[in-house]
């Protein structure tokens, strides 16, 4: 049985996955590489003057895709935004690189969590399956 940290090693061992937002009425999809376990919820940042954050902020139901070659996640979720200075941080010293263009508490650094997720890993020789979190 698949767990959310089975979710988070995943997205962290692939680096890139996409992430898809809604603009208007079309999707957008771009490349991110943030996966964190805080306080036992899947966190990703972003930061808040970033079109996607305008986007997830009108319309927070995001999908993400993720292929290592072998398998294939897709997460279908609703992020919800976590101000949190102590989630920024968390997150930030699990990136020390991305503390060139982000600090916590910036006004800027954004970080949400995964609420309502399916997950479900795919490969072309196993069945599915699926983590709820």
């Amino acid at each position: 049985m698949r767990t959310i940290e089975d979710v988070c090693s995943f997205l962290k061992a692939v680096e890139t996955y996409y992430l898809a937002t809604i603009d208007g009425d079309k999707p957008q999809v771009r490349p991110f590489g943030t996966a964190h376990l805080f306080e036992g919820r899947l966190y990703i940042e972003t930061g808040l003057r970033k079109e996607v954050a305008k986007q997830i902020a009108k319309n927070p139901h995001i999908a993400i895709c993720a292929f290592d070659g072998k398998s294939w996640l897709r997460i279908s979720a609703t992020a919800v935004h976590d101000p949190r200075v102590e989630a920024q941080q968390s997150l930030l010293d699990a990136y020390p690189s991305l503390k060139d263009m982000y600090k916590a508490g910036d006004g800027n650094t954004a970080v949400y969590y995964l609420k309502d997720a399916t997950a479900t890993f795919f490969s072309f020789t196993s069945a599915p399956e699926t983590v709820k979190f």
